[in-house]
C-alpha cells in the first residue's frame, strides 16, 4: 500500500484545527488579517479669493501718480541766478519776471561751451522740444539767437576787462567759427574794430 507524503508548502485548510497539522507547519507564523482602512477623502477645496495686486517695481505708473511729485520737484529747483542787468538788456525784463526755461538758457550759455552748445542741445537738457523752446522763449519777449548775441557780448566784455587777447581766441571762446564772424559782431557792439582796442592795451 503507497504512503502518502504530505507536501509541507501545500496550504492547510482554514476549517482544519491547529492541532490536527504537523508540527512543523504550527511553528509558521499565520499571516494576520488585515482590515481595510478607511480612505481618506481629499478635503474639498475651496478656491482662495483673489489678492488685491500690489504694484510692482515692473509696472508703469499711472500718470497721477507721476505727475504730481515731478511737477513738485521741478517747483523746487531754485531758479537760476542771472544778472538782472543781463535780463533786462535781453529781455526788458527783471529775472523774477522771467520764465525758468529762459533763465535757464541764459544760465547755460553763460557758464557752457558756446561753440557746441546749440538750440537742439539746450532743448534736450530742459528735457523739452525746440518748438517748446522757442514758444516759452517767445513768451518771454526773446528767442535763442538774442540771447546768444547778448551773451557773446556780456562774455567778450568779461574777458577784455581782464587782458587782451587776439581776435582768433575771443572768437574761438565765444563760439564763433571764422574770427571774421566775431569782428562784424564786435564792430556792431561797440561801432569800433577789435584792432583798435589792442591800443588801449599796449
Amino acid at each position: 500500500m503507497a504512503t502518502t507524503i504530505a507536501n509541507p508548502h501545500a496550504t492547510h485548510r482554514a476549517d482544519l484545527p491547529l492541532n490536527d497539522l504537523p508540527l512543523y507547519v504550527q511553528r509558521i507564523p499565520q499571516p494576520l488579517t488585515q482590515t481595510a482602512l478607511p480612505v481618506a477623502r481629499p478635503a474639498a477645496v475651496h478656491p482662495a479669493p483673489n489678492p488685491t495686486p500690489h504694484p510692482t517695481t515692473h509696472e508703469n505708473p499711472t500718470r497721477s501718480e507721476w505727475t504730481l511729485p515731478l511737477f513738485e520737484q521741478r517747483r523746487q529747483l531754485p531758479r537760476p541766478d542771472v544778472p538782472a542787468s543781463l535780463s533786462i538788456a535781453i529781455t526788458n525784463k527783471a529775472p523774477h519776471e522771467l520764465s525758468r526755461s529762459t533763465l535757464t538758457v541764459i544760465d547755460l550759455l553763460l557758464s557752457g561751451d558756446l561753440l557746441r552748445l546749440r538750440s537742439e542741445e539746450v532743448a534736450d537738457t530742459l528735457h523739452i522740444s525746440p518748438t517748446t523752446l522757442r514758444r516759452r522763449l517767445r513768451a518771454d519777449g526773446t528767442h535763442y539767437q538774442s540771447i546768444l548775441d547778448h551773451i557773446r557780448r556780456h562774455r567778450c566784455t568779461l574777458q577784455l576787462e581782464k587782458r587782451w587777447l587776439p581776435g582768433k581766441c575771443v572768437a574761438w571762446e565765444l563760439g564763433y567759427a571764422e574770427v571774421n564772424s566775431f569782428y562784424r559782431a564786435f564792430r556792431r557792439w561797440t561801432g569800433h574794430n577789435y584792432s583798435d582796442l589792442k591800443r588801449l592795451y599796449l
